[in-house]
């Protein structure tokens, strides 16, 4: 009995002893990776619509770079049902239906997105359909087993006071943007995240596919800061009120 207390009298001392040691190492670590943010993003962002291409501003104007002749086929099969002016067929855009609008189409949708930092990752959390993307600034790489994903492997870091979020591993079920540019699984894209004023930021984004465009592209994309907006809910559900709606207000008056 007494060689057993002796023993755990040793074990407790061992760990007095080394549990001061392990705190610091852990709160050094902490500390690094919350010094290697050198700018607050912080905040409830809306994008601000650019009236020099469009009056919604639901696409990325002339900055898209020509087609492949994938691209084209691709973009000619979804632009002749996105572009029409009817609600059947307008409705017939896949987000409609839920899915995914991916990156970076979901910026051009015209929904907030909260910006939260925590040691190792930049979240944003998006109010549609309350999708979240997680950028991991702690040095990892990307994930070569993630797969195709809807909204991309995401990694960045630090350029002075800019985030340079790298994406990679996306599918190709998604369109870039309302026009039904297409992009394929080769995507990948690059956003210089920064903020130029207390309440502006601007995301200046370059896509790089060769299956879908004979050369990298780039467009900017502007943000207010709206300190006093919070995130709603927004459910994506089962659509068929909101089709059988809109065929209702679209009908032709009886005679």
């Amino acid at each position: 009995m007494r060689n057993d207390l002796l023993g755990l009298l040793l074990v407790l001392a061992a760990t007095v002893a080394v549990s001061p040691r392990v705190r610091a190492q852990s709160t050094d670590h902490t500390a690094g990776m919350e010094a290697a943010a050198p700018a607050d993003l912080s905040g409830i962002w809306i994008r601000l619509r650019d009236p020099s291409h469009a009056s919604i501003n639901l696409d990325f104007g002339k900055a898209i770079s020509p087609m492949t002749q994938w691209g084209e086929t691709k973009f000619k099969a979804a632009n002749s049902v996105y572009r029409s002016s009817s609600p059947s067929t307008v409705l017939s855009d896949p987000i409609f239906n839920c899915q995914p609008p991916g990156v970076p189409r979901i910026y051009l949708l015209n929904f907030p997105v909260q910006i939260v930092q925590v040691p190792g990752q930049v979240i944003m959390l998006f109010e549609f359909d309350h999708f979240i993307r997680r950028i991991f600034t702690d040095g990892r790489p990307h994930d070569k087993d993630a797969g195709p994903l809807w909204m991309g492997d995401t990694i960045g870091k630090w350029d002075g006071d800019t985030l340079v979020a790298d994406t990679t591993s996306f599918n190709d079920k998604t369109t870039l943007d309302r026009e039904g540019y297409p992009h394929s699984s080769a995507m990948h894209l690059v956003e210089r995240i920064r903020r130029t004023e207390p309440d502006k930021m601007v995301i200046d984004l370059t896509l790089d596919d060769p299956k879908a465009y004979t050369k990298p592209w780039s467009a900017e994309l502007n943000f207010q800061l709206r300190p006093d907006w919070k995130i709603m809910e927004h459910i994506c559900e089962d659509n068929t009120d909101f089709i059988d709606f809109n065929k209702k207000s679209t009908r032709s008056p009886k005679k």
